[in-house]
């Protein structure tokens, strides 16, 4: 038995990279899975491998910016399992370049994923949490969000923004004995990353490291509050010179 056994989890943004190590550690800690996406295959390989071991995992393709995409993960949820424990937010896309030069198209897409996103999927999980009186969110943030890199434009402020986000609800909702923490990694190699110029793969952190934080924080006695945004970096710096 894992120490997440019987309890229901939602990753988003699960269907690779961090998500998808999220997904496979959380089921091997005996948490049912509902998992979510864009994209529908890398969702169904991750599922195959899970059931391949045992686990129980579903999933819904679902775009986490828009409001009935967010009702739909979370209704399949209770409908598949009964009641939802944990949610990672994890789903987020990219969006460097200098203030200035933004389109307004991308500065609302990457503020739409990575911010509206999370807000959407915690809103709809906390009716249930707050009932409860039970539940854990986790929020994949970045190391941007807690610095301020040049041309890092709207995926840092975005990710700036979901580390408030996580200290409102936290505070909001702690009496109630639901926990909230935010993860910020640094360089993670992935598929929207390992393409990066002058990144030296062996340097960076894996999904698995991520994925390792998470379920250390899930499985903490329930009286224990980590407190602010967890900075997780590399030893060696990954960008070479």
């Amino acid at each position: 038995m894992g120490e997440l056994s019987g309890k229901t989890a939602i990753v988003t943004g699960a269907g690779s990279g961090i998500g998808a190590g999220v997904a496979l550690a959380l089921a091997g800690e005996g948490a049912n899975l509902m998992l979510c996406g864009r994209r529908r295959e890398p969702l169904v390989n991750i599922i195959a491998h899970i059931q391949q071991e045992g686990g129980k995992a579903r999933f819904v393709t679902a775009d986490v910016s828009l409001e009935e995409d967010v009702e739909r993960v979370v209704g399949a949820a209770i409908s598949e399992y009964g009641s939802i424990s944990i949610l990672v937010n994890n789903a987020g896309i990219a969006g460097g370049g200098a203030i200035h030069q933004h389109t307004v198209e991308t500065w609302d897409r990457v503020m739409a994923i990575n911010l509206r996103g999370p807000f959407l999927m915690s809103r709809a999980v906390l009716a249930g949490m707050r009932e409860s009186k039970n539940g854990h969110i986790i929020n994949i943030s970045s190391e941007s969000g807690l610095e301020y890199y040049k041309t890092n434009g709207a995926y840092g402020v975005s990710k700036h923004a979901l580390n408030a986000l996580g200290e409102y609800i936290q505070r909001e909702n702690q009496e109630l004995g639901i926990r909230v923490d935010t993860i910020c990694p640094g360089m993670v190699l992935s598929e929207m990353t390992q393409k990066a110029p002058n990144l030296d793969q062996t340097k960076c952190l894996t999904p698995q490291d991520i994925a390792d934080l998470v379920v250390w924080l899930l499985t903490r006695r329930p009286n224990i509050k980590i407190g602010r945004p967890l900075l997780i970096q590399t030893m060696e710096n990954p960008w070479q010179s």
